[in-house]
């Protein structure tokens, strides 16, 4: 399970949820995901977080020095895409594996956690 921090804007409502996880009190960044949504679902998981927008990024170990080889960081450039919301929601995300940079590598959305 990981916490939606934010989303990067697209059509009527989100392109990619920005994720991570908690570690000792702080939330650190893990992945943009835009993966394994469908429409309905995509239109149910904005409603959720859109009324918990905030100005302010909830990530603790942003913004990255670098994009990364694979371009999976969030640099300061990368992060005016963002939009951010309060770190209240979880889900359930899949993914191949942790990077040594501590990111998870093709994650895909599973569901809402309750």
């Amino acid at each position: 399970d990981l916490v939606i921090g934010g989303y990067t804007p697209g059509g009527r409502n989100f392109d990619a949820l920005v994720i991570g996880y908690w570690e000792e009190g702080k939330l650190l960044f893990a992945a943009k995901t835009r993966n394994g949504f469908t429409p309905a679902l995509r239109e149910a998981v904005f409603r959720r977080i859109q009324p918990l927008e905030t100005d302010e990024c909830p990530f603790s170990n942003l913004p990255e020095k670098s994009a990364g080889r694979w371009g999976q960081g969030l640099t300061k450039e990368k992060m005016k895409e963002c939009r951010w919301v309060k770190p209240e929601v979880e889900a359930r995300f899949g993914f191949v594996e942790w990077t040594p940079e501590r990111h998870l590598r093709h994650a895909r959305f599973i569901g809402m956690k309750e």
